[in-house]
């Protein structure tokens, strides 16, 4: 499991050819990264006899995100994150001699493109593993189609209370929200020991935003502080100056946001032009890059608590990190990172499966389960940090930090600089 270390230092001189495939598409995709699948009624429970072809071609991995809808924002970090993954693996030479082929399908925002994906996915495109969906609010609707398939799902950014818990074959590169959430208030508490009164607001139509904000309210109170108010809004609005203005009137010091980038961007911006300026903790969906064009310069100063850096110390990490880096002129963000986490998963657990039983000669239902198995008992050193599974599947991660979101004057341009 640990041989990605050994093999990662001559991605470096691979750059050109590992970054070739990471702008409008790649020739090994088989769906288009644009088109949301149609729905099948195919049981994936009977499809007992197909094999996974790889005698005669590459492996198969679905990767399930959201490329439209305002969800994009964050499953199109996911794609790139996959797309540098596959292109490197292949390039030491996938699956001990066979290639990895990445086929993906569009989950849309919300859980009947979840479905649909996963279905598609399943009995259409045969693949072998499946990382996704971008939601855990899609999560809790797609996954029990993989479990009853016995397909093995990993999920990138699903860190909602209970994903794992979904079923046998369900998994998570992404930290639990109770783990991750509370690290960005005590960096609040510690740039402002002062703070007292605290509003909290959460997208009350989303799975994750609900269960994240139950850990920043509980936290709010373990650190002895008030909370004035809990406003909710839907991610898809757009208008907050109600909930901005009630909050406001309470004067607090701090205030908590758990939504999606667009919602949450437009949040943030909305409260400074009303004249808020107290410290903001962003939740997990507002930890993209793509948030910095919706709240422009008023996005300076908010904290978002992580479970990647760039700056992460180990080999693989720093040629993800120059890769993503050559591509899109930035810092690698934490949703590609899992996301490459998750190929690499996959693609290392296969290599293992096959020294013990070549996976080109079992049918398909028994590569999942057998996969499935191993996955849970590997060692993975990733961009991540090394990583690995509870029995369960819950992801075990001991890396975490904070980051601070830093404008430039003309807030055209913004990084997130980690806290020490």
């Amino acid at each position: 499991m640990n041989n990605a270390i050994a093999r990662t230092t001559a991605l470096l001189s691979t750059c050109a050819l590992l970054l070739t495939a990471c702008g409008g598409g790649t020739k090994t995709v088989t769906n288009s990264t644009n088109n949301t699948p149609n729905s099948t009624t195919n049981n994936p429970a009977t499809d007992t006899t197909a094999t996974t072809g790889t005698s005669s071609g590459a492996i198969p991995i679905g990767i399930a995100v959201a490329q439209t809808s305002n969800v994009a924002l964050l499953g199109q970090e996911e794609v790139a994150g996959a797309k540098l993954a596959e292109k490197y693996f292949n390039s030491k030479g996938g699956v001990n001699g066979t290639p990895i082929k990445l086929v993906f399908q569009d989950t849309s925002g919300d859980e009947a493109g979840a479905i649909n994906a996963f279905q598609t996915l399943i009995n259409k495109d045969k693949v072998i593993g499946i990382v996704g969906p971008t939601l855990s609010q899609q999560a809790f609707s797609a996954d029990p189609v993989g479990e009853r398939a016995k397909i093995p799902i990993i999920g990138p950014s699903n860190t909602a209370k209970g994903i794992p818990e979904i079923g046998d074959y369900v998994a998570r590169v992404s930290a639990p929200v109770s783990i991750v959430a509370p690290n960005s208030v005590k960096a609040a508490l510690k740039q402002n020991p002062q703070l007292k009164k605290v509003a909290v607001f959460y997208a009350q139509n989303d799975a994750f935003s609900k269960s994240e904000t139950e850990i920043f309210q509980q936290t709010v109170k373990d650190q002895g502080l008030e909370l004035v108010t809990v406003q909710k809004f839907q991610t898809s609005d757009t208008d907050f100056q109600s909930q901005a203005t009630n909050a406001i009137n309470l004067k607090p010091d701090l205030v908590i946001i758990s939504g999606l980038a667009a919602d949450g961007g437009n949040l943030v911006r909305q409260l400074r032009e009303l004249g808020y300026k107290g410290l903001i903790v962003g939740g997990n969906g507002l930890n993209t890059s793509n948030l910095l064009p919706v709240c422009k310069a008023l996005c300076d100063g908010v904290l978002i608590a992580q479970a990647y850096s760039p700056e992460h110390p180990g080999e693989i990490n720093a040629a993800f990190r120059k890769a993503y880096n050559d591509e899109y002129k930035k810092e690698p963000p934490q949703f590609s990172a899992q996301a490459f986490a998750a190929v690499q998963v996959y693609v290392e657990a296969l290599q293992a499966l096959d020294k013990k039983s070549k996976v080109n000669k079992l049918q398909l239902p028994e590569l999942r389960t057998e996969l499935n198995k191993q996955i849970l008992v590997g060692t993975y050193n990733t961009p991540l940090g090394e990583i690995g599974f509870t029995p369960i599947g819950e992801v075990i991660q001991k890396d975490f930090y904070v980051a601070q979101i830093k404008m430039g004057k003309d807030g055209s341009q913004g990084k997130f600089t980690f806290l020490k």
